[in-house]
């Protein structure tokens, strides 16, 4: 049997195989096609986005690739910078390496969604392979073809970014901005405890609940927004004497 009857039995078992030889041949050919400029500079690939080439004053092209998950941002010959996807125009440039895929990671660096498709706040930081989730700023979701978080009216994906969060103890932060003392909107708003003077809830941004608990000796004051002394406070003159 000959190498070449071999080598063909080979790829026609082993498809992905067949994959990989093709592109290693088209970036051979891409590679030996590659003319550089008149001037020095980085240049892309006509083909692959995440390659690119450092042209020396010789005319000589030095083959250069981004890290996985990034791609090479053309728009300027004298910068050497690879960036997110979604902040590059790749446009006929539609090939890339193969991906470098981890944990949590479809690549090795960039922003991607998160697995729970419910999870529409969250989205995973992939650097270097490793993950990291994170969440988006409440009333925001994240939308992966821009890389970021956005308001749901401007995303692609059907989520429901006003979902209120409801405690263990079935508090959930109430609808409609809250004013302050001197009629200012307040921006984490504060909510009483309907049975402990000194607990109350602190509803971040408007929209995430969150328990507080008032120091020793005094209580939450809903007319302040504050913890005070419990004398100021109606119902709530004789909370530490009756706990005593």
């Amino acid at each position: 049997m000959t190498r070449t009857m071999s080598l063909t039995m080979t790829l026609t078992r082993n498809p992905r195989l067949v994959n990989f030889v093709f592109l290693v041949f088209s970036a051979t050919l891409t590679n030996a096609q590659f003319r550089c400029p008149d001037e020095k500079g980085f240049f892309a690939d006509p083909q692959q986005c995440d390659l690119y080439y450092f042209c020396n004053e010789e005319g000589h092209a030095e083959e250069r690739l981004c890290k996985d998950g990034l791609v090479f941002r053309d728009d300027n010959p004298k910068k050497d910078f690879c960036d997110l996807p979604a902040n590059v125009p790749c446009g006929d440039r539609t090939l890339l390496q193969e991906p470098q895929s981890s944990k949590l990671c479809p690549r090795a660096n960039g922003y991607f969604k998160h697995e729970d498709p419910d999870s529409c706040d969250k989205f995973v930081n992939c650097i270097d392979g490793v993950g990291s989730v994170m969440s988006c700023p409440p009333g925001l979701v994240y939308e992966d073809k821009m890389s970021s978080c956005v308001w749901a009216q401007d995303s692609t994906r059907l989520c429901d970014a006003n979902k209120r969060e409801i405690l263990d103890d079935g508090f959930s932060c109430p609808e409609g901005d809250v004013a302050g003392p001197q009629g200012r909107i307040l921006p984490h708003p504060t909510y009483p405890h309907p049975e402990d003077c000194a607990k109350f809830y602190i509803c971040r941004n408007g929209v995430v609940p969150q328990k507080g608990q008032c120091e020793n000796q005094t209580v939450y004051n809903e007319e302040s927004f504050r913890c005070t002394d419990p004398e100021l406070v109606q119902g709530c003159e004789d909370y530490y004497k009756q706990r005593n």
